[in-house]
């Protein structure tokens, strides 16, 4: 039994702190306010932007797992959440003179830049393009400069219970197939995220950076037409690369998982096929 801290208990957060508390651990959750969240787990309302409201945190915490989201899509709320929220929490653990086994970082893939479709894994280099790649980047860094025991996850897009914009697109009949190259995304169902932070906070040595995406890196027109296909529906419409708007994150990556399959995770979901199709079971049930 372990005493753990998720800070920022949201989408990823909320589905860990059930699988913690499942297996015997005491857990708290934080946020500014803790809602939603699953018997057993203690709610904690703080905001990790304030210092003051961390005084409190709770005593002989073995693990904390940062997984604090943005509450929107600026370099601001960027800045605030993942360097100002990250900082304030390992200043209010340092001055409770915390023993930490071990601090879990929630970091995300689009710290790489790479934008041709390469393979990347966690000895990539790493030249964010946008703001939030460059942002996270820096926590991850600040991070590894306090010296605690520490292990960044890497997630990427994530998807799963109410997170179904591919889906709805589809359904729908908004979504657009451009031509063009393949532009690969990298994503990863919600119960994975959470199962692989769970794997890395029982593991004894775990290393101190995972990718935490499923095993097919897919171009979104794959995603699309298979979508299509398993709803009986015509494929989306086809138009040109010239119409397609300005991404909003950059990015044309493939990322491996390797390192946390050779670590002994197994995924629920390995494929977006696997991760849809329990999407589109729970949608047929309800």
């Amino acid at each position: 039994m372990s005493r753990v801290l998720i800070a920022g208990c949201g989408y990823v957060g909320r589905a860990l702190a059930k699988t913690l508390c499942a297996s015997g651990d005491d857990v708290w959750g934080l946020s500014r306010t803790p809602t939603g969240l699953s018997e057993g787990v203690v709610p904690l309302a703080a905001d990790l932007r304030d210092p003051s409201s961390l005084s409190a945190l709770p005593a002989d915490l073995q693990t904390v797992v940062f997984a604090a989201a943005p509450g929107g899509f600026t370099e601001d709320t960027y800045r605030a959440t993942y360097l100002d929220g990250l900082k304030n929490l390992l200043d209010a653990l340092s001055d409770q003179h915390s023993s930490l086994r071990r601090f879990v970082m929630i970091s995300t893939t689009s710290v790489y830049g790479q934008d041709d479709g390469d393979w990347v894994d966690e000895a990539s280099p790493t030249e964010p393009q946008s703001f939030a790649g460059q942002t996270v980047l820096a926590a991850e860094n600040h991070l590894r400069s306090r010296g605690l025991p520490h292990t960044v996850v890497r997630l990427g897009g994530i998807y799963g219970p109410g997170r179904d914009r591919l889906l709805r697109m589809v359904r729908s009949k908004t979504a657009i197939c451009y031509d063009g190259p393949a532009r690969h995304i990298n994503r990863n169902h919600r119960d994975d995220c959470a199962g692989i932070l769970h794997h890395v906070i029982k593991m004894e040595e775990p290393a101190d950076l995972y990718l935490g995406v499923d095993s097919e890196p897919a171009d979104e027109r794959e995603v699309f037409r298979w979508l299509a296909q398993q709803l009986g529906l015509p494929e989306p419409e086809q138009r040109s690369s010239e119409e397609r708007p300005p991404r909003r994150r950059p990015g044309n990556k493939r990322c491996r998982n390797t390192r946390i399959l050779q670590a002994g995770y197994s995924f629920q979901h390995p494929t977006y096929r696997e991760g849809f199709s329990a999407l589109l079971q729970d949608s047929e049930s309800n």
